[in-house]
């Protein structure tokens, strides 16, 4: 049995760039690999704490804003997104909490894929900044996803 990875789309699809995460959990679903579980959760980041529970790594994508260029995309520990106030993902908070509940003595490693946002406003649209860096970010998170694979089979 190997790693359990499991990608969480988290963001709120009627406030345009905010939603990035949940866009991108949604077209990542259709092209990951089986042993990965997709969840696109919005905003309902309490229906995470199953997955905090029994994973061995969280991917997690959000909007996160650290004053870069609208488009960009971060990879950031979850750790690491907090404790420092530039970079935020807009439910960083939340996910620590989550993680406090799910309250396991070996915590799952949690990566943080953000896309820096133009537009958060009333909006089911991506801006066509974000909506471009959407095939970059999911390439990101399947090299990460494969990055694991292949530290598994060095191991075993």
């Amino acid at each position: 049995m190997g790693m359990k990875t499991v990608v969480l789309g988290i963001g709120n699809l009627l406030l345009g760039d905010e939603g990035v995460g949940v866009h991108a959990a949604q077209a990542f679903s259709e092209i990951c690999p089986e042993e990965v579980e997709v969840r696109d959760i919005g905003t309902a980041i309490l229906e995470a704490i199953p997955d905090f529970e029994k994973a061995d790594k969280i991917i997690v994508l959000d909007a996160m804003k650290a004053h870069g260029r609208p488009g960009t995309i971060y990879r950031i520990p979850l750790g690491e997104c907090l404790s420092n106030d530039v970079i935020g993902s807009l439910h960083g908070f939340d996910l620590k909490r989550v993680l406090a509940l799910a309250g396991r003595e070996q915590p799952p490693e949690v990566l943080v894929f953000g896309v820096e946002p133009a537009h958060v406003g009333w909006s089911l649209e991506l801006s066509e900044v974000v909506k471009d860096a959407l095939p970059e970010l999911l390439i990101a998170v399947e090299n990460e996803i494969k990055l694991n694979e292949n530290e598994e089979k060095a191991r075993i």
